[in-house]
């Protein structure tokens, strides 16, 4: 495992982005950082879950991999496929839920940057800029959904980067993932400081014993996981 330091990547600049949609940020870079170990080609068949602008989708596809995007969000699907238009890259954007839209599929490559803050209320939000962060209670209830389905989403042999906050807990959704047959393990880790949405509620966190009083860095781990 090792700890990185965040620094500019080779993801795109100059994105559009509809108001709303989740931008990149750390953790974005940080799964960036981590498909840089990975060798892509035109026999890559890769998934990215929950898209955004299409960075990460748009920089596997231009290493010259065949790259299909899902988002729940419409405006971020717009905008994916706007950026893939301004680009002149092959990019396949679907709308709606990843695991009804990839039914019968299967991928050498899955990215995913899925919501994983903790928040009070107990299901995800079904609309607003929210739903491409809050997580319910323990930040994993779109974690725990992938961890599940990747078995059925990967060939043999193909891998899962998966990048979420250590405060929903890396070693669980190492061992979900070894219990679907996969071999997982964290890869990298990164500190950052505390954005406004954690911030926001310090306090329940705290009660919650998902923060330590006073707490202002949040770790940033990539799960990186095989299909055996």
């Amino acid at each position: 495992m090792s700890s990185t330091a965040l620094t500019a990547s080779a993801l795109p600049e100059g994105l559009l982005a509809l108001p709303g949609v989740y931008q990149p940020q750390a953790d974005t870079r940080l799964l960036a950082g981590a498909l840089a170990h990975e060798h892509l080609g035109a026999h890559t068949h890769a998934l990215e879950i929950g898209t955004g602008t299409g960075a990460l989708a748009l920089h596997t596809a231009r290493r010259g991999a065949r790259v299909t995007a899902v988002d729940v969000s419409w405006r971020a699907v717009l905008t994916a496929r706007l950026n893939a238009l301004r680009r002149g890259l092959p990019l396949e954007v679907l709308h709606g839920d990843f695991a009804a839209r990839t039914r019968g599929r299967r991928f050498d490559l899955i990215l995913t940057n899925p919501p994983y803050v903790p928040a009070p209320a107990a299901a995800p939000p079904a609309r607003g800029p929210e739903r491409a962060w809050d997580a319910g209670v323990d930040g994993r209830a779109v974690i725990d959904r992938i961890c599940a389905d990747a078995p059925r989403l990967l060939r043999p042999g193909g891998v899962l980067l998966m990048v979420h906050s250590a405060m929903c807990g890396a070693d669980e959704t190492a061992d979900r993932l070894a219990r679907q047959g996969l071999s997982a393990r964290v890869t990298t880790t990164t500190s950052v400081p505390w954005g406004p949405v954690l911030r926001s509620r310090r306090a329940w966190l705290e009660r919650r014993g998902l923060a330590a009083g006073g707490e202002q860095w949040e770790e940033l781990v990539v799960i990186r996981a095989r299909y055996l």
